[in-house]
């Protein structure tokens, strides 16, 4: 079972929770128990696991990667978006997820989330279900 989502991102660094997305996939799929790979594929773009009961969370963390990356002359990619690409290297293309019930095993506070660092576009996430 794969599919992908498509993501129209608003901003140009921003945490978008999908984690309604994901689990709507998943009850399509009918996959009780398993596995769920999410991939981004894209090189200013990730994903990620974080908190989503406060939303300030987010945009702390797009304020602190913004401010240990910020955007620098010294930079030499042409197309002005290093920060973007450092970023997301540093946040990683891909989670692995468990299912179980026909859920994510997540803690209490956990979601699933797009980051989008060189927005606003619209983005594709994979998900593949491994059922077992």
């Amino acid at each position: 079972m794969q599919t992908s989502l498509l993501i129209q991102t608003t901003k140009n660094k921003e945490l978008v929770d999908i984690s309604s997305d994901v689990q709507a996939e998943i009850d399509r799929w009918g996959c009780h128990d398993g596995v769920l790979f999410l991939f981004v594929p894209h090189t200013t773009a990730a994903v990620t696991i974080n908190e989503n009961a406060d939303p300030a969370v987010q945009e702390d963390v797009i304020y602190a990667l913004k401010k240990a990356f910020p955007d620098h002359p010294a930079f030499r990619h042409l197309e002005g978006n290093s920060d973007a690409h450092v970023m997301t290297s540093l946040t990683g293309s891909s989670e692995i997820i468990f299912i179980e019930e026909g859920r994510p095993v997540l803690g209490s506070w956990q979601g699933i989330y797009l980051a989008e660092f060189d927005g606003p576009r619209k983005r594709r996430v994979v998900l593949k279900c491994l059922p077992g």
